[in-house]
């Protein structure tokens, strides 16, 4: 079925909409940052660069380290960039722009989002890096697309909102598991990860600066939820669409932060920057295996 200009655009260059990427300049492994600034750490680490561009928050360069060949591209803040992101990734990797058809056999994307986090455990100290091997989406953008069950894990939903007294003018939440594929990857050196993928900074997060909280209690009821073995460990606000949107295309995705803030110990380190070149170094050589 041929899909209609309107509803994927093409530029008049061959790139796709926002991001501005051809099919062609994609590579199979991606690189997620939330941060424009953030794509020039990756730079004097790649070997040799092919291609890159810049549209908006949408910065991108694709080249190769340890001879494989990588992607890395700014989203920008939240969860509605990331079905931007997702949305056009995979259509450059499974649609024809020529024919605007999708291609017979599907190409699989290997996808790590890196970014930063507030943890919310006492025992996880700031600096960690936590691998998000399931993120909790309470932005309610998986919501909107059809399937939505059938990647989600229902019981850890239904115990969540019970535990938390879930307010119901707020979006049913959806917790989803990353890769298996990438989680192996770095289950030996990060933190294992529950993650809150929240739909702001402030009031999602449980911050109170001039304006109360539907749910006052919140912070303390994430920390004390308890499910299959896990622990809610770190607020973020992007994992939760990749890994959602990742499930439902047939991707591989998975969220690893570092931990700048901590929640529970009042805590924060705004000298962070070092820290997360660290995890920088650390993605490209476990992608790089």
């Amino acid at each position: 079925m041929r899909i209609a200009e309107s509803e994927l655009i093409i530029n008049g260059d061959g790139s796709v909409f926002h991001i501005h990427i051809r099919p062609e300049q994609l590579a199979d492994n991606v690189i997620l940052v939330g941060d424009p600034g953030r794509v020039e750490m990756f730079r004097p680490l790649l070997d040799s660069i092919e291609a890159e561009g810049a549209s908006r928050e949408f910065v991108w360069i694709t080249g190769r380290s340890g001879g494989k060949r990588f992607t890395v591209l700014s989203t920008g803040i939240g969860t509605d960039n990331i079905d931007i992101v997702m949305t056009e990734l995979d259509a450059l990797a499974n649609v024809d722009f020529s024919t605007r058809e999708v291609r017979p056999e599907h190409r699989t994307l290997n996808i790590l989002r890196i970014g930063t986090c507030g943890a919310i455990q006492p025992e996880i100290p700031l600096g960690s890096f936590i691998f998000s091997h399931i993120s909790i989406g309470c932005d309610g953008l998986l919501n909107w697309y059809e399937g939505r069950d059938s990647i989600a894990l229902l019981d850890f939903e239904e115990a969540f909102k019970k535990h938390v007294h879930w307010d119901r003018h707020l979006p049913d939440p959806y917790f989803v598991r990353a890769s298996d594929k990438l989680i192996r990857k770095f289950e030996d050196c990060t933190v294992k990860g529950m993650t809150i993928s929240a739909s702001g900074f402030y009031g999602p997060q449980g911050r109170v600066v001039r304006q109360g909280l539907a749910m006052p209690d919140m912070l303390a009821d994430f920390e004390s939820f308890e499910y299959g073995g896990y622990k809610i460990t770190n607020f973020e606000m992007e994992g939760s669409a990749l890994a959602g949107m990742a499930a439902r295309l047939g991707h591989n995705a998975g969220t690893v932060c570092c931990a700048i803030a901590h929640r529970y110990l009042k805590d924060a380190n705004t000298d962070y920057k070092p820290r997360v070149n660290e995890l920088v170094r650390l993605a490209l050589e476990r992608l790089s295996d």
